[in-house]
């Protein structure tokens, strides 16, 4: 197998078949997690998400990778979480009341109005704020009904709007957060990969 190493997170609510095809297409080498000691070691991890922020983080918590992910993202090492993997960066999310995230942001998630579609299927424009590397403007492809509404704290961020702006990708340093799903977002998402997969360990 070619290509740098992306260790996968175990979340039990991944499709990890588009997830493990675009890390190919972009030039990685992806392969599950075996445990903690993985997510310590590895050069690059990824958080995938599928599914609910409870349950996502459960599987987290219970695998024993929760504890990992927070000290790599701490110390600026590359990480990349997608879709609910970036909403368990925060603390909550309306869709899991009483569920806790792994706190890397201070920032509690919440539903689309009901004045626009929800869930959020299909493509949008993004737009990289000044102070984004990795990210850039362009299209992507979304399927979300939470959102972060607000730019946190030492964090650049790539903007969207459904229903107002909430946050589409966050970066700082090496840890790069995308509440849509770069694997399925054509060639925008396999350049991003690319340029997050290029980013020294």
């Amino acid at each position: 197998m070619s290509g740098r190493e992306v260790v996968v997170c175990r979340t039990g609510t991944a499709n990890l078949a588009s997830v493990f095809a675009g890390l190919r297409r972009a030039g990685g080498a992806p392969r599950m997690a075996d445990d903690a000691a993985d997510i310590t070691s590895a050069g690059h991890v990824m958080l995938p998400g599928v599914g609910s922020f409870g349950a996502a983080m459960a599987n987290l918590t219970e695998s024993g990778l929760a504890g990992p992910l927070r000290e790599r993202m701490a110390a600026g090492r590359p990480t990349l979480s997608i879709c609910v993997g970036l909403q368990l960066l925060g603390t909550t999310s309306e869709e899991s009341p009483g569920a806790e995230g792994l706190g890397v942001i201070d920032a509690g998630f919440t539903r689309f109005p009901e004045t626009v579609r929800v869930p959020q299927f299909g493509w949008n424009l993004i737009t990289a704020q000044e102070g984004c590397s990795t990210l850039h403007s362009g299209h992507v492809y979304f399927a979300n009904s939470y959102r972060l509404t607000a730019t946190p704290p030492g964090w650049s961020v790539a903007s969207a709007d459904h229903g107002g702006r909430f946050v589409a990708a966050m970066e700082r340093g090496s840890v790069l957060a995308c509440q849509f799903h770069p694997e399925l977002s054509g060639a925008y998402g396999r350049a991003l990969l690319e340029r997050w997969i290029a980013l020294p360990c």
